[in-house]
């Protein structure tokens, strides 16, 4: 192929999630959109804020000369400053504009971090189940995705987690709340986690990082809590964005901020700023950060969800799967009756369901329900589910 070998051989490694996608198209083009119920994808359907139009039109109409020219690496300093105002309140430590970048969203900003932390070789750590581009972010920068299992109900295993620390992992990667389990790690897990990480950086004599990818962290039900990392180790870092919370993935905004108690904040700081720039994002849009600005804290209606993953929890439970009620985020992530989830998968597809096979999230004998969909699309698949258990019941 034209293409470079690395490339084509993770073209034919392609995301579960697109292949499903990409299968998806062809079901509706034969049997109708509306008779294929797709929970492959994990793109909110829910209408951001109205207070983001507002805001966005606002912007839109102020703008003049040089409001669509570069800025600083690390985004408009009057931006920074509203992210670091509500950091402040969010994550319990006093924060300032120097503690945070603009990226462009949350995959942009945890390249940025790899980028400015990875050596060639040096190992990026994560619990699984696990967000299958991880592997990919840790490879575009020589590092290497080193996968640690979780407990049954997808709690950290910590055990595990201090067994698989080497010399040379650089950063422990945790997601939540998770996808695609919707798990939520609890303070308890997380300080004991900060303190592993404090005596294997001295163990081997160089810093471990704990990097927190929270695009989900305002997606929680039942009065649930994503605690602060900031308060459990010093040397962490915040990948986030407003994809999910206010509905806008497809405007690729967020931020990386780092631990102001840091040790190498500084050079951390500058590293991020430089690897932003190098890496083609150069900033992150100058329209989205002076709207988000404004958004600090908002979110679409998480009754919303939580209805509808309550609607797919008990239609599931009556069908007779097996599953961890997921504590946040969009995603059910139910065991197979059979240990071939990719086969399982496919029979649920003769009932025009799509969802996604476990193994793409290393977590076979799973699959990945995405419900941030219509209520109508639920209830009207609810009866295929039980279909097919019933063939293996």
């Amino acid at each position: 192929m034209t293409v470079a070998r690395k490339i084509e051989t993770i073209m034919t490694q392609s995301s579960w999630i697109r292949k499903m996608f990409e299968e998806g198209a062809k079901l509706k083009a034969e049997h109708g959109a509306d008779n294929v119920f797709d929970f492959s994808l994990g793109n909110p359907n829910l209408p951001p804020p109205e207070k983001f139009n507002e805001v966005l039109r606002d912007t839109v109409d102020s703008c003049g000369l040089g409001d669509h020219c570069y800025m600083p690496q690390a985004g408009y300093p009057q931006v920074c400053v509203s992210v670091a105002e509500y950091l402040t309140e969010e994550q319990g430590v006093a924060m300032s504009c120097d503690d945070v970048i603009m990226t462009c969203g949350a995959a942009g900003a945890l390249n940025v971090i790899f980028k400015a932390l990875l050596d060639p070789g040096d190992e990026v750590l994560t619990p699984t189940p696990c967000f299958v581009e991880y592997r990919f972010y840790a490879d575009n920068h020589g590092g290497v995705l080193k996968m640690v299992g979780t407990r049954p109900d997808f709690t950290l295993d910590l055990d595990a987690l201090a067994d698989a620390i080497t010399e040379k992992t650089k950063i422990v990667l945790i997601n939540s709340p998770n996808n695609p389990t919707g798990q939520i790690y609890d303070r308890a897990s997380l300080d004991a986690l900060g303190k592993i990480l404090e005596q294997k950086s001295g163990q081997f004599g160089h810093t471990i990082y704990l990097v927190s990818d929270e695009p989900y962290r305002k997606i929680v039900f039942d009065d649930a809590q994503v605690p602060s990392i900031f308060q459990s180790y010093a040397q962490c870092i915040l990948a986030t964005s407003y994809s999910k919370d206010i509905s806008i993935p497809g405007e690729r905004i967020g931020f990386a901020a780092v631990n102001p108690g840091a040790t190498y904040k500084r050079e951390l700081m500058a590293g991020m700023a430089l690897t932003n720039r190098i890496l083609g994002f150069v900033n992150a849009p100058a329209l989205m950060q002076r709207v988000v600005a404004c958004m600090q804290g908002m979110s679409v209606d998480i009754n919303e969800y939580k209805r509808k993953r309550d609607i797919f929890c008990e239609g599931l439970a009556d069908a007779g799967y097996t599953f961890t009620k997921p504590a946040g985020a969009f995603y059910l992530f139910p065991q197979t009756p059979i240990a071939d989830d990719v086969a399982f998968v496919k029979e649920l597809q003769k009932e025009l369901i799509l969802v996604v096979p476990g193994s793409g999230f290393a977590g076979p004998g799973h699959f990945r329900i995405a419900f941030c969909v219509d209520d109508q699309t639920i209830i009207k698949a609810l009866p295929g589910f039980k279909r097919v258990m019933q063939q293996y019941q």
